[in-house]
């Protein structure tokens, strides 16, 4: 189909499977699929678009709005009553309660004449909030076709792997499919077809090939780096627009937008600054931290403890693992000066980027640097959390079961300053 390979890029693969296991309308589909993979993958635009091109019966639900059994039930019955409703009837609100209450109300809906004899389609987009409901309903949807006697199926749209659903009493196994992550020739595709009209095909795509140069080590999340690619792209054109180059001086371009792009690393998934203020800070040539936003260095406010844990994951992701009994034992022994300087002769492991730690080391170094004894609490496990969901600290090995979860620190050492010296 030309207008959807046109549409949905890089994922051929992913797009001619779905396709597969949806087959011709009249037809049963697989009673459930699993789609997982990384956020920004292209999960959810990839289902949408199939659906929407190839005009197939379905709703599309997600399920952090839907927090509740009864609002995601009421949802789901709703969105498809209106679907067989007629545009000159108005549809009634149908209130469900349970998951027996739905079974029975779905089978009505999909009497209608507009849904008969063909697939009906249920997405459920960040269904690992499915696990935190009634313990019957993740098994009730990978069996609604066998409960409703229907023709339907259920995409359940994740970021984790099948094998954290699955219950322990056993279900029906879905179909599963995996997104992998983009590569960075897929990124530069794609970010390449949303070149302005005003400008070249090639000379964009040179603007994208730089960008990915400074910023894919750091952040591969296709929308951070769509947005990234918007904001600083007047900046990279204002030689040409000026008439002091063209589109082909690449290196002159290049030396324009180098240290705009050194001061967005600053500000990379943290969002720290608004587009506006971004625009403002190009053209005043003022340091971010000076921007009095919401989150600027100046104002970082975080929980009392989840400080110690950021500034105690600095220095996990930046000294390595052996230099810990030194730093952070009062008698740690004594140390070979023949050792100390051949270590220290090496590479900074700050242009190295930072190294993944586990758990329990990020834990020993918060109990060291923190003054009263800290307990394991839920507490702390939740303030970590909320930093990783923060993107302050990255989980980078959760599939690990010997080591436990790893985590990388994403800020900077001026980040780390700040908090330091901000009431601590």
């Amino acid at each position: 189909m030309p207008h959807l390979e046109n549409t949905v890029l890089c994922r051929e693969s992913q797009v001619s499977t779905l396709q597969s296991l949806f087959g011709e309308r009249h037809h049963f589909s697989f009673p459930s699929i699993f789609i997982y993979g990384h956020t920004a993958s292209g999960k959810t635009y990839v289902t949408q678009t199939l659906l929407k091109t190839l005009e197939l019966p379905h709703v599309f639900v997600n399920c952090v709005e839907c927090f509740t059994l009864r609002l995601l039930l009421e949802q789901i019955l709703n969105k498809l009553n209106h679907l067989s409703s007629s545009e000159n009837r108005c549809s009634t609100h149908i209130t469900c309660e349970t998951f027996n209450d739905f079974v029975r109300l779905f089978k009505q809906v999909t009497k209608a004449e507009s849904l008969k004899d063909q697939t009906v389609y249920i997405v459920l987009d960040k269904a690992e909030y499915l696990r935190d409901m009634e313990a019957n309903l993740l098994p009730g949807f990978l069996r609604l076709q066998e409960l409703t006697d229907r023709n339907v199926t259920v995409l359940f749209l994740s970021e984790i792997v099948w094998e954290k659903f699955r219950p322990n009493t056993g279900c029906f196994e879905p179909f599963v499919l995996y997104f992998p992550d983009y590569s960075i020739g897929n990124l530069q595709k794609i970010l390449s077809h949303d070149h302005p009209p005003e400008y070249s095909a090639d000379f964009y795509a040179a603007y994208i090939n730089i960008l990915l140069g400074v910023f894919y080590t750091v952040c591969r999340d296709l929308k951070e780096l769509r947005h990234l690619a918007v904001l600083n792209f007047p900046k990279y054109c204002e030689p040409v627009v000026k008439g002091e180059a063209n589109e082909r001086d690449t290196r002159k371009l290049w030396r324009n937008i180098e240290p705009h792009l050194k001061k967005a690393m600053q500000t990379v998934y943290l969002r720290e600054i608004s587009s506006s203020q971004w625009e403002k800070l190009q053209k005043d040539d003022t340091d971010p931290a000076q921007l009095k936003g919401l989150s600027a260095y100046t104002h970082v406010e975080l929980p009392y403890y989840s400080k110690f844990i950021l500034i105690a994951a600095y220095l996990a992701s930046y000294n390595p693992a052996r230099t810990d009994k030194r730093f952070f034992l009062k008698h740690h022994g004594k140390i070979k000066k023949t050792n100390f300087l051949k270590k220290h002769e090496k590479t900074s492991n700050h242009l190295l980027g930072p190294k993944p730690f586990p758990l329990d080391r990020l834990l020993a170094i918060l109990y060291s640097i923190v003054d009263s004894r800290v307990a394991p609490t839920a507490n702390i496990f939740s303030q970590i959390t909320s930093l990783v969901t923060l993107q302050l600290l990255t989980l980078v090995g959760h599939d690990d079961q010997l080591d436990g979860p790893k985590y990388k620190c994403t800020v900077s050492l001026d980040f780390i300053r700040a908090i330091a010296s901000f009431n601590l």
